[in-house]
């Protein structure tokens, strides 16, 4: 049977159902295509101030107790997300209960109260000091990397705003926001688990068949390069560690490359066997754990390396990272090597077909952003892949000019000397 069901309500709102008939519960995701890269500057984070606004209370259901315990009351938990290019809303429900959700779900989306503005913004200010030193320095990795990375774009902003910009959001500015974006064309409901597509379909239309709004702008492009490096960025910062992110800039999730660093990020990391694992941890003992990321947007990405690692492990570290960089430009990934990773990755994909809520989040993101993908897609592209595709990927975007490097914690200058003069001779 197919993967999933696609189906648009007159009025843009796409609706994706995903059959699995032998579970006993239905997950709902609720994907919008706004984001940080769809804001400006001044009112950076406003998406999302929204979506914690959306808990505050609808015109049916005004106050978030009431709005929650409905959800509990059908076996939900209503949650959400907001990165940089979509918001998420999601919950379990009971196979019986449907439409319940998707009734109290347009409710949230077409009428929020957008009360209490004040008492939410305490909230996030709070969640915005976990990024923060006690010195009001940003300390987080990620932030620091994508202002190397997209300076002066949206890009670079943090998802959740700056004490500047979140201070700034009032009502008018939410109630513009959520005219502008909260749009049925610029919705995609994602159901995944006991439910049929004729059920789902008649309850989508309920619920949402007489919203109403305009297709939601588009938001600006990455245009040009807009660094080369080798370039880093130092933050110091009192602690026992230092928190490394090592990035290259990569083409965004359209290029043809992309099933090929999707690969090299499995050969990298995902299980004691890949080579951050062996190489940094188990034979130079040099940190406890080391993540390769692959972030893809539209038309840019980045392709990461996260660390920890004690002062006297930092140059040993990045020296050892850079090496590993460079061997995956000069040689070609081996047979046994691929065909090893390349299992475990058909096992992950294959393994997905349990997950409802992992189904109900890959094809409604994917549909949001124009990239939807069937695992079957997945398995037949990476099973073709072959070495010298993945070496002529690592070739084109493992460069020094596309190389960047972020370091927060108790550095010395002599440190920093040190690695800096490891980055200038990368010769990835």
């Amino acid at each position: 049977m197919p993967e999933f069901f696609l189906d648009t309500l007159a009025n843009g709102l796409r609706l994706l159902t995903v059959e699995m008939p032998h579970l006993h519960s239905v997950e709902l995701s609720c994907s919008l295509g706004v984001g940080s890269r769809h804001e400006s500057p001044q009112l950076s984070g406003i998406s999302h101030f929204l979506e914690h606004m959306l808990f505050r209370g609808s015109k049916d259901y005004p106050s978030s107790q009431d709005l929650e315990s409905r959800f509990e009351a059908i076996g939900g938990n209503i949650n959400a997300a907001t990165d940089s290019e979509t918001t998420c809303y999601h919950s379990r429900l009971h196979p019986d209960h449907v439409d319940d959700g998707l009734q109290l779900l347009a409710s949230m989306l077409q009428r929020p109260l957008l009360s209490d503005i004040d008492t939410e913004r305490k909230i996030i200010f709070e969640e915005a000091q976990e990024d923060l030193n006690q010195d009001g320095q940003v300390i987080s990795p990620d932030l620091l990397m994508n202002s190397l990375l997209w300076p002066d774009h949206p890009l670079s902003q943090p998802t959740i705003g700056t004490l500047d910009s979140i201070t700034a959001i009032d009502g008018a500015a939410l109630h513009s926001h959520h005219s502008r974006y909260y749009t049925p064309a610029n919705t995609v409901i994602a159901l995944a688990g006991c439910i049929d597509r004729s059920a789902a379909l008649a309850a989508a239309t309920e619920a949402f068949g007489e919203w109403r709004g305009a297709a939601a702008s588009p938001p600006r492009h990455l245009t040009g390069r807009p660094t080369t490096g080798p370039a880093s960025c130092w933050v110091a910062d009192a602690d026992s560690q230092l928190n490394l992110q090592l990035a290259f800039r990569v083409p965004g999730r359209h290029d043809s490359d992309t099933p090929a660093l999707r690969m090299l990020r499995r050969v990298l990391s995902g299980g004691g066997t890949t080579r951050l694992m062996q190489r940094l941890r188990e034979n130079l003992g040099l940190t406890y754990n080391a993540e390769a990321h692959l972030s893809l947007f539209d038309e840019c990405g980045a392709f990461a390396v996260d660390l920890a690692v004690t002062p006297e492990n930092l140059l040993p570290a990045i020296s050892e990272l850079l090496l590993i960089f460079e061997e995956l430009a000069q040689e070609q990934v081996g047979d046994g090597e691929l065909a090893r990773v390349l299992a475990n990755y058909l096992f992950d994909l294959e393994f997905s077909h349990d997950h409802a809520d992992l189904l109900a989040a890959r094809y409604g993101w994917g549909l949001t952003t124009g990239f939807l993908r069937s695992l079957e897609d997945e398995r037949l592209e990476s099973s073709a892949l072959r070495p010298e595709q993945m070496l002529s990927a690592a070739q084109s975007h493992f460069s020094a000019a596309n190389l960047h490097l972020v370091v927060v914690g108790p550095f010395s200058d002599d440190d920093r000397r040190q690695v800096e003069q490891r980055l200038a001779a990368y010769r990835g």
